[in-house]
Parts: structure tokens; C-alpha cells; sequence
């Protein structure tokens, strides 16, 4: 007999969190970006050589900003990782809007899928998120001077 395996279920409570949590890593990466709009991040690998993470503002809104992260390592045979990131400054909230090439995450995406998503691809797209920002918070350097009050 073949058991049938639950379908999965948002668990928005806990997307929120994640959400919140990534835009308060972003506000205290990037202080100033309310008038900055780069910051370079330099992070030391495992084999000694510097990555760079570079914080963009693409735009600038009343309640929102958009950002994009791109993570800089040069590799002939691997594209670095690459984010856009909206922050809601009325909600305290950061969400992924566009990774690898693709726009507006569902919150569930049927599986098997033709894009190869998983069912929960926009919680793992956050929850990365909140990761790579938490390694540059613990190990990474800011190239340029960190502006507290601008």
C-alpha cells in the first residue's frame, strides 16, 4: 500500500519571523541605507582567500527599499549567488523577491514541478537568507566605515 505524503502547509507565523529577523541582519549590516547605496562586506573563506558580498540599493521608496546582495567570488564554473531583497520598513519585514533568475515566490509549489522548486521554496529562500547574513554579521568586515546616525 502506498502512504500518500501530507501536503506541505505554509507556516506563515514562522515565514514571518524569519522575515523580520533577516530585516533587522539588514538594518544592522547596512545602518545607513537610508542614504548609502552600496556596502561591500569582505568575508574570509576556509582557504584563505576574501569573498566579497555586495549590498545594493536598487530602489528606494516611502515604506519600502529593495536591495540587491550579490555574492562576489571568482570561479569560471560557478555563478555566485545573487538576491533581491524587499524590505517593508512598516512591517520590519525583509522577503526575497527575485533569486536565480526568477520573480515572485508562491508560498507552495506543487512537486514534481517543471522548475524543479521545492514545495517550500520560498521559506528555504528566506531562511537562506537569514544564514548568509548571519555569516557576514559573525565573520565578515565592512571595506567602507559604518555610519550609525547619518
Amino acid at each position: 500500500m502506498l502512504v500518500k505524503k501530507p501536503r506541505y502547509r505554509v507556516d506563515l507565523s514562522h515565514l514571518q519571523a524569519i522575515c523580520e529577523a533577516n530585516y533587522l541582519r539588514l538594518r544592522r549590516l547596512m545602518p545607513a541605507m537610508a542614504v548609502q547605496n552600496e556596502l561591500r562586506i569582505a568575508v574570509d573563506a576556509d582557504d584563505g582567500q576574501h569573498q566579497m558580498l555586495i549590498m545594493r540599493v536598487l530602489e528606494r521608496c516611502r515604506y519600502t527599499t529593495t536591495m540587491q546582495l550579490v555574492h562576489e567570488r571568482r570561479h569560471d564554473w560557478l555563478t555566485p549567488p545573487s538576491m533581491e531583497i524587499r524590505l517593508y520598513h512598516d512591517a520590519s519585514m525583509a522577503e526575497v523577491v527575485a533569486a536565480y533568475n526568477r520573480r515572485r515566490f508562491k508560498g507552495v509549489y506543487p512537486y514534481p514541478n517543471e522548475q524543479m522548486l521545492q514545495p517550500d521554496e520560498k521559506y528555504q529562500l528566506n531562511s537562506f537568507l537569514g544564514e548568509w547574513l548571519g555569516y557576514c554579521q559573525r565573520y565578515g568586515q565592512s571595506a567602507q566605515p559604518v555610519v550609525i546616525n547619518p
